[in-house]
């Protein structure tokens, strides 16, 4: 479609609510995609055979990676809302749809995965050349048109018979507006307050500056989902139609093959004044599971719009995205156990279900403390619901619990962080321990050692020296580069600081790779600094080494550190040397690609270890091979730790196939 749509004018106004239609589309098929999947039952315990427990397993997989790939999606379409002077759209109508808010032929609703659901996302999905019908339960309640004749100030809804038709309408309006005002008019929003990479690293969600980088980005959306060509083989359209195939013979071999509990088609949480097509929730388990996890999108899309009120770079930007795909990973337990309790007497027949239910107004809250307070009063009450739910310790509630409890403390950390960067940067500072404690010790005498936190420090004439075991990893630089002053395998003081130079001493401390071995200097020399290149070296079976100026999960590190990558540390994030007794086995030296140097090499890099999931690095880092080859060079990354990677270091998504634990 190289024209506009007839009777939809091309001014700003109209293009924007376009734009805010294409999200809430987005968003909606988001939602029903994950309900769908939500209902898929899991393993041979749920009654299926061992050959359909795999297959339905392999579709769920397929369902959510559908669904974060529209997550790519509305991202992309928020980055064009922002591009031409919008505020991105975050909110959207409730389930069901009202008939009105799309065009008549696009019925959205929440329903459990069936024949007729997969056959309604195929007709969703369909190309514009495709005769694919949609579900026998999903019927067109009336025929309507939306469009108007002729131009109107007010901006009007178009008709359209598939979304990859939408998105070619608004795309040639987009061309027609930059026709009229020029490019740099047309894309006068500020750049720095849309996701890029560095926040959100989906496939998608690039910066959108110009025509082509906004074309870019429609093509994309209709190339992978909405309109591909019908031969296009790694197409939304093409998996559901794949899934359809497996389904109908799986279903041959066993008529009675039911894939899917039996939740309820659009579910809600309290007595519906209108009750045709919706089901309400009585169970009190049901309907408190499902109470948190609707509360806990309704915050996940306020983070997310939050985000967009902060120009980049920015950790707090960051930190409000990575809070927000947090709670959509708490999200989906919470909505699986739904789906496996009771909807309640009036529906004896149905199970329950989240039913997405949003706020009245999801508008981003302005920057700034207040907004600060918010986010950690919201976390607190989400973990105090969780913990008070859990008391029947269902696995899926205690996965849920444990995720919201750990994104509590982070948010508390990490916001407190943000608001103050004077407190980061005197976090970074060691403080010096009370005078009392810096006294030279006799020469003939082992100088007396304290105990904090797991930390020994040991005080010296020109240095205080620390050592924390639960960070060592036993490299041995410290007993064989300084074995007068680190005594190994001795009973009573091992810890000697003025048994060498201190300035030998000081490189010797650099040296340790975990961190174990820190100081503090007494004499007025400076103390460690940030490397002038921040670094992650992967250890041949073993850790990543990390340089830089490290933020883990919020709190200062120091400036070494090693992390696990085996998935077997018993002291998780960090390396305990678990990986010799498991036998890990993963190349120090894995193929790298070609890259350009970043244009800034150190600076703050934030570690964040995901709730049973890998390592998300933010920051400048190179990462490199055992003997220091080049083998990235990345500001925003996920590293596998679960040890089951087939893409190692980067996560490939096996944490979750595997059933990777952090705890």
């Amino acid at each position: 479609m190289n024209d506009v749509t007839p009777g939809v004018s091309v001014d700003r106004e109209q293009l924007l609510h376009s734009l805010y239609e294409a999200s809430e589309l987005e968003h909606n098929l988001m939602c029903t995609y994950l309900y769908a999947a939500f209902s898929i039952k899991a393993g041979e315990s749920e009654g299926l055979t061992a050959a359909e427990a795999v297959a339905v397993e392999r579709w769920r997989r397929i369902i959510i990676d559908v669904a974060i790939q529209e997550m790519g999606h509305l991202a992309a379409v928020w980055n064009i809302t922002s591009a031409i002077g919008g505020a991105p759209r975050f909110g959207r109508g409730n389930f069901p749809i009202d008939p009105g808010y799309l065009p008549a032929g696009v019925i959205v609703k929440l329903s459990p995965f069936n024949l007729s659901t997969l056959q309604h996302f195929i007709f969703l999905e369909r190309p514009a050349e495709s005769a694919e019908r949609d579900g026998e339960t999903f019927v067109v309640e009336r025929v309507f048109t939306r469009a108007m004749s002729g131009r109107r100030l007010t901006p009007m809804g178009m008709d359209y018979a598939t979304v990859g038709e939408f998105y070619l309408s608004i795309a040639a309006a987009l061309r027609e507006l930059v026709a009229q005002v020029g490019e740099p008019a047309a894309f006068c929003g500020d750049p720095t307050l849309q996701l890029c990479k560095n926040e959100l690293d989906l496939n998608g969600v690039k910066p959108v500056i110009c025509l082509k980088t906004a074309l870019s980005a429609f093509d994309a959306i209709v190339a992978q989902g909405e309109g591909a060509p019908q031969d296009s083989t790694d197409s939304h359209f093409q998996k559901f139609v794949g899934i359809r195939a497996e389904y109908l013979e799986l279903l041959a071999r066993n008529p009675q093959f039911v894939p899917a509990t039996p939740v309820a088609t659009n579910p809600v949480l309290r007595r519906p004044p209108r009750p045709e097509g919706r089901v309400w929730l009585e169970d009190v388990e049901a309907s408190a599971t499902v109470d948190l996890a609707n509360a806990a999108y309704g915050l996940m899309l306020r983070l997310l719009a939050y985000a967009y009120s902060i120009n980049s770079p920015s950790d707090e930007k960051g930190l409000a995205v990575d809070l927000a795909i947090g709670l959509m990973q708490a999200v989906t337990p919470l909505a699986e156990r739904a789906a496996r309790l009771p909807a309640g007497p009036s529906n004896p027949e149905c199970h329950a279900g989240m039913s997405f239910t949003t706020l009245r107004d999801t508008a981003g809250l302005p920057k700034g403390p207040a907004a600060r307070r918010f986010f950690v009063e919201r976390f607190a009450q989400f973990s105090a619901a969780a913990m008070a739910l859990n008391t029947k310790k269902d696995p899926r509630t205690s996965r849920a619990a444990q995720q919201l409890t750990a994104l509590a403390v982070r948010a508390t950390r990490s916001f407190e962080l943000t608001a103050d960067p004077s407190r980061t940067e005197a976090s970074k500072t060691p403080v010096p321990p009370p005078a009392s404690t810096r006294v030279a010790p006799a020469s003939t005498v082992a100088p007396a050692s304290t105990v904090a936190d797991g930390i020994e420090t040991v005080p010296g004439q020109h240095l205080n020296l620390s050592f924390e075991t639960r960070r060592c990893i036993h490299a041995r630089f410290c007993v064989t580069g300084a074995p007068t002053v680190f005594l190994a395998n001795v009973q009573g003081p091992w810890i000697h600081p003025d048994a060498m130079d201190a300035e030998r001493l000081v490189d010797i401390a650099h040296a340790c790779p975990s961190g174990a071995i820190r100081y503090q200097r007494t004499d007025g020399r400076p103390n460690e600094a940030p490397p002038p290149v921040n670094l992650a070296s992967i250890r041949e079976a073993g850790p990543y080494a990390f340089r830089g100026d490290i933020q883990l999960d919020g709190l200062a590190t120091g400036y070494r550190a090693t992390l696990c990558r085996c998935g077997a540390s018993k002291n998780k994030p960090f390396c305990d040397s678990s990986h010799h007794e498991v036998n890990f086995t993963a190349s120090g030296e894995p193929a790298g690609t070609t890259v350009d140097m970043l244009p800034e090499r150190a600076g703050p890099l934030q570690v964040s270890p995901e709730m049973n999931g890998p390592l998300r690095v933010r920051g400048n880092l190179e990462i490199i091979s055992g003997t220091g080859r080049v083998v990235a060079r990345v500001t925003n990354t996920r590293l596998c730790r679960c040890g089951g990677s087939q893409t190692k270091p980067f996560c490939d998504g096996s944490h979750a196939r595997i059933g990777f634990s952090s705890a």
